[in-house]
């Protein structure tokens, strides 16, 4: 489990492919630090860590995973972003993420406003009803709130801080990018499928008292 608070970047110094795809890591924060077997989240995607040495750490991807996230798209050099397990006790200062990525979404465009990044993401109809507006996603592991949203597309908003930590502020229109919905969004829309008849909207939602209320 994670928070979508991102604690550093990482670089990747290896990528080697075969039955299972082998990825070497260098982090900000000291490797040795990590444990063996630990959970991390990489870009959004949790994976575990199997070797470390005194500068980077190694994880390895299976085939679902790299059907699911852009790790098929790593190569030497690709900045990722990191966040280490949660542990009980922690603050939660992101919202809850488990690291299963939904889809990977891409930047549809970009533009700055004030100090902050405004970016719109491409949102696919079996993903849709999990959104609602100023409710959590995380992006490449990034816990971020949506702003508004649009039959196709969700925007968010990217602070100073959130530009400075994390790869985000140097995505472009096409760039790749991972999505995991909110937690709680995709257990209500579970439970409200399994209701005969029923159907799920966000006037459904926001009826049940998920998001803003409706407007007179």
């Amino acid at each position: 489990m994670f928070t979508g608070l991102i604690e550093a970047l990482g670089t990747v110094e290896r990528v080697q492919g075969g039955g299972v795809t082998e990825v070497w890591i260098r982090p900000q924060f000291p490797a040795s630090e990590l444990r063996l077997g630990e959970s991390i989240a990489t870009d959004g995607a949790c994976l575990t860590v199997v070797e470390t040495t005194a500068t980077s750490f190694r994880v390895q991807a299976s085939w679902e995973t790299l059907r699911r996230t852009t790790l098929g798209e790593w190569r030497e050099g690709t900045k990722v972003n990191l966040e280490r397990a949660l542990r009980l006790g922690d603050r939660l200062g992101g919202h809850l993420v488990l690291g299963h990525v939904d889809e990977v979404s891409e930047v549809l465009e970009r533009r700055p406003e004030g100090g902050s990044v405004v970016m719109a993401f491409r949102l696919s109809p079996p993903l849709a009803p999990f959104f609602i507006e100023k409710g959590s996603v995380a992006v490449d592991g990034i816990s971020l709130t949506v702003n508004s949203l649009g039959p196709d597309r969700f925007w968010v908003a990217l602070i100073p801080e959130t530009q400075a930590r994390t790869t985000l502020a140097s995505k472009r229109p096409g760039d790749r990018v991972n999505l995991e919905a909110d937690l709680i969004g995709k257990h209500v829309a579970r439970l409200y499928g399994l209701r005969p008849g029923s159907g799920l909207s966000g006037e459904t939602l926001r009826l049940a008292g998920f998001g803003a209320p409706p407007t007179s």
